[in-house]
């Protein structure tokens, strides 16, 4: 006992200290390194800034939706959304770089959610939009724990919150107001109120969570195998969730009739003029990509369904649900920082189950530091970018702007591959285990 209450003490300010340490070095190079990159690359190759929300072109589409009638998708309110996005109408002669198209690009039920903003000044809308995200970031990241029946202590939840606050994800989608910050928490929620006990409003916070379907699809897939194993006790999410659905989708379908259409064309059209692509696809190339995302897509499936009959209240449940959000942030057509946010609940399963991992194979313990390694890249990098930059000239600091970037598209890769060898290794151990103990019975 005399040991214990002392390292329980240490970690207790340690851990927060280390965490305000790396969320305060994250904003500074943010400030003093990275937009000034940005600022004086743009003003080298002749690119508008623009207002830099992505929240922006959502909000004209509510606007012209829901005051004037008007088609969010039209070419007429993309040009709108372009010339208050970048200042001036996009010229087609020169959608490089930074200067591509922006459009409206959300189902249309996004602009209920906008609903209340669309009188105000873009700029106050923007600034609370920030405060509205950072607010939800910081109540609905302690649920994640809650969620995978994990107890963290009160010094464990704050380093949690702040850690995550500084992280590379979320400084980005709070800097761009990105929507994805506004679904994860819907997801926090959702899924804390699941694993509670209360199905019928995690229902109807995963229905509003599809904004953004790409993020909720593969989530949705696994609570639909894991309903059917038991349906007369489970179907009661689904019920809410379906209901919730057809709602939304009939309330889009009064404002703007034949919707779905030509919201499947602006997505085509988004990753034509923006080229994203997954993280795979970025990490080795087609078509090799697809064959190692079909294989994690398999071994998320094969796990989903060996473990359908699994309550809420398991450890195997929260590690199912913390896979699949993982496999989400791979196999989605985005390798954008800011949906890396979806990793936290992976990311916590691997500190719970640190020991069972490093007691494995040495591919278990190989992939558990390579994963941390990756992890801890940007906060180590931006924190010295961030302290060069009070004593080097800001043109030097300046070409090493990209360093934090560097594991972007390496860190989902990682942590699915944990993941996923740390299950098939666990459950293969079972497996053959079990014929053993019978035949020496």
């Amino acid at each position: 006992m005399t040991t214990t209450r002392p390292m329980r003490s240490l970690a207790a300010w340690k851990l927060p200290l280390l965490a305000i340490l790396c969320a305060a070095g994250m904003w500074t190079y943010a400030d003093r390194v990275l937009i000034p990159h940005q600022v004086s690359d743009a003003a080298a190759h002749g690119w508008p800034r623009g207002n830099l929300s992505d929240l922006y072109k959502q909000w004209i589409g509510a606007q012209e939706l829901l005051l004037h009638g008007r088609d969010p998708y039209s070419a007429e309110v993309t040009r709108e959304i372009q010339a208050g996005y970048y200042g001036r109408p996009l010229d087609p002669d020169r959608r490089t770089g930074q200067n591509y198209e922006q459009a409206f690009s959300y189902p249309v039920y996004v602009a209920f959610y906008l609903a209340p903003t669309i009188h105000l000044p873009f700029e106050i809308v923007r600034k609370g939009c920030f405060w509205v995200l950072f607010g939800l970031t910081v109540a609905t990241i302690p649920l994640w724990p809650r969620a995978l029946r994990w107890s963290v202590p009160l010094w464990g939840q704050v380093s949690l919150v702040v850690f995550t606050l500084g992280s590379l994800p979320v400084m980005q989608g709070l800097k761009l107001q990105q929507i994805t910050l506004f679904v994860v928490p819907l997801l926090a929620v959702a899924m804390a109120l699941l694993v509670s006990d209360r199905p019928v409003a995690a229902g109807v916070l995963l229905a509003l969570a599809t904004i953004k379907p790409q993020l909720v699809l593969l989530l949705l897939v696994w609570l639909t195998i894991w309903t059917v194993a038991d349906w007369r006790r489970r179907y009661r999410w689904a019920a809410s969730f379906l209901v919730s659905m057809a709602i939304l989708w009939a309330a889009s379908e009064w404002y703007l009739p034949h919707w779905i259409p030509r919201f499947w064309q602006a997505v085509r059209e988004y990753h034509n003029y923006t080229g994203e692509m997954s993280a795979m696809d970025e990490l080795v190339g087609f078509p090799w990509s697809r064959a190692l995302e079909l294989l994690a897509f398999t071994g998320m499936i094969g796990a989903c369904w060996r473990e359908r009959r699994q309550p809420t209240n398991s450890d195997a449940f929260a590690f199912t649900l913390s896979l699949v959000l993982a496999t989400t942030i791979l196999l989605v057509p985005s390798y954008g920082p800011y949906n890396q946010v979806l990793l936290i609940p992976a990311l916590l399963i691997a500190l719970k189950q640190r020991r069972a991992i490093w007691q494995g194979s040495i591919a278990s313990r190989v992939l558990f530091l390579m994963t941390a390694g990756l992890i801890l890249w940007p906060w180590f990098s931006a924190t010295a970018l961030a302290g060069l930059s009070f004593i080097l000239p800001e043109e030097t600091v300046a070409r090493g702007w990209a360093l934090p970037f560097w594991t972007v598209i390496q860190i989902p890769v990682a942590v699915v591959a944990l993941m996923l060898a740390h299950y098939y290794q666990g459950y293969y151990q079972k497996t053959f285990a079990a014929p053993a103990e019978a035949g020496s019975s």
